[in-house]
């Protein structure tokens, strides 16, 4: 099951993240180990993006390519302000806001216990426009507790971006749109899996594997211990 449609600028993007993230060792593929993912799901993937902090020239490639994203499919003075989703997220907020030239706030995952801003560390005005981001998403879920903590605080959320999206549980964008939330990626693992076939970085049986997993995510964690529906 694939992600919808991509632009030739978005799909070459994909791949070049891709790329960056199979050169930095952030991506594990582990069918016969599989790991267990906060959302429940088994999975024989996994990624990493957190090491991508420790290497300034790929992700300020990144950076580049995620702020590209932004100012071609959400406008260039559409948004007020750029926040983090604790705490993966907070380092790549940071940096967009800081190419966008805007002003930034983290999320708390929970309310830190008082306050009409409970979950929000930083200046949040009432009715800012505001681009949720965080390094990536499986099947959408955190999004939602960060989005409703930032409408809670009086702003807007329509936007959500990630330098990674699983692409493979069903319904996932579709959630969130209900939500009134869009959410904008880079890769997927349709482009790992892409880049990592040409350039022979994981044996064949791995590969199959991890296609096996892709096509049909849920009968594949269901049978390997991990969340079925």
């Amino acid at each position: 099951m694939q992600t919808a449609s991509r632009s030739p600028e978005q799909k070459q993007a994909g791949l070049t993240v891709a790329r960056i993230l199979l050169e930095l060792k952030a991506v594990n593929f582990r069918p016969e180990e599989p790991y267990t993912l906060t959302a429940g799901w088994a999975s024989p993937v996994y990624i990493d993006c957190r090491k991508i902090i420790s290497f300034p020239r790929a992700r300020r490639k990144i950076i580049d390519l995620a702020v590209q994203q932004v100012q071609r499919d959400i406008g260039f003075e559409v948004i007020d302000a750029v926040a983090g989703g604790e705490t993966a997220g907070i380092p790549y907020a940071a940096w967009v806001s800081d190419c966008l030239d805007l002003p930034m706030q983290y999320v708390r995952k929970k309310p830190k216990g008082f306050g009409r801003m409970a979950q929000i560390e930083g200046d949040l005005k009432e009715g800012q426009n505001v681009l949720l981001v965080e390094d990536l998403a499986t099947d959408g879920g955190s999004k939602l507790n960060f989005m409703n903590a930032i409408r809670n605080a009086g702003a807007k959320c329509e936007h959500a971006l990630v330098m990674f999206y699983y692409g493979v549980f069903p319904g996932a964008l579709k959630a969130l749109e209900e939500e009134g939330l869009e959410l904008h990626f880079l890769a997927t693992w349709w482009d790992v899996l892409e880049v990592a076939e040409t350039s022979g970085t994981f044996d064949k049986n791995t590969i199959n594997e991890v296609r096996a997993f892709l096509h049909d995510p849920i009968s594949w964690s269901a049978s390997h211990g991990g969340r079925a529906e």
